[in-house]
């Protein structure tokens, strides 16, 4: 597995710096590196799309509005990421990750079996956070137990089915009236950027935006290794 488990991080450092000042990321921003990441698009491109961005930005006459999100990059970081696969013969590969920590794995683990353990959630969905409880502690406790090298990539395929299961169940929960509003918050957010955007990649950010709205909604935190 590449070394992605920073890309989160490092993306958000990178825009902060290039905008000179600090802002923390909205749940738009976080949607739309979450797109990227399920995209296949690499740290690297990314990381150069904002750059590209912010250089086109420094270079205009007029800057009256400041830039604030990253769905201001998505273009150039799109473009990146092309020019990374025509020129894939001679493009640097990104270092194998060195390995999570054990004892990280288990603190992510219970903390997370933890939070499910104790979310308020609608009814329909309550058997589910409860059974995914169980199995976030009985991986804590597995792997707490075990001296080999933890299995990040086969976790990582649980953890995802699991979630994708999660978001089904809090989409089929919350009423129309609820989703609408989520949508329409998404809809000002997003309106500024939908120009720079495809309306696939509209479609994967609103589902994205959803996905993590619902999970504030109910205290629940992401499973992924890549949120340790």
């Amino acid at each position: 597995m590449e070394n992605y488990f920073n890309y989160f991080t490092e993306i958000e450092e990178q825009f902060q710096r290039r905008r000179g000042a600090l802002r923390l990321l909205s749940t738009l921003d976080w949607a739309l590196i979450e797109s990227w990441k399920e995209a296949g698009i690499p740290l690297e491109a990314v990381l150069r799309g904002i750059d590209n961005a912010f250089d086109k930005y420094d270079r205009r006459p007029s800057k009256t509005r400041k830039v604030n999100s990253l769905a201001y990059c998505t273009q150039e970081v799109l473009e990146a990421s092309e020019e990374m696969k025509e020129a894939a013969v001679g493009a640097t590969r990104e270092p194998r990750d060195p390995g999570i920590a054990q004892q990280q794995l288990v603190a992510f683990f219970a903390r997370n079996a933890e939070a499910f353990a104790k979310a308020q959630v609608p009814a329909a969905a309550e058997t589910l956070v409860r059974d995914d409880a169980m199995v976030l502690a009985e991986l804590a406790v597995s792997l707490a137990g075990s001296t080999a090298a933890p299995p990040l990539e086969d976790l990582e395929r649980r953890l995802t089915v699991m979630e994708e299961k999660l978001f089904a169940t809090l989409l089929a929960a919350s009423t129309d009236d609820e989703l609408v509003a989520i949508r329409a918050q998404a809809d000002r957010e997003l309106a500024p950027y939908r120009s720079k955007m495809t309306a696939p990649q509209i479609d994967q950010l609103m589902k994205q935006y959803t996905n993590k709205k619902l999970l504030e909604r109910y205290n629940l935190p992401r499973l992924s290794l890549f949120y340790m």
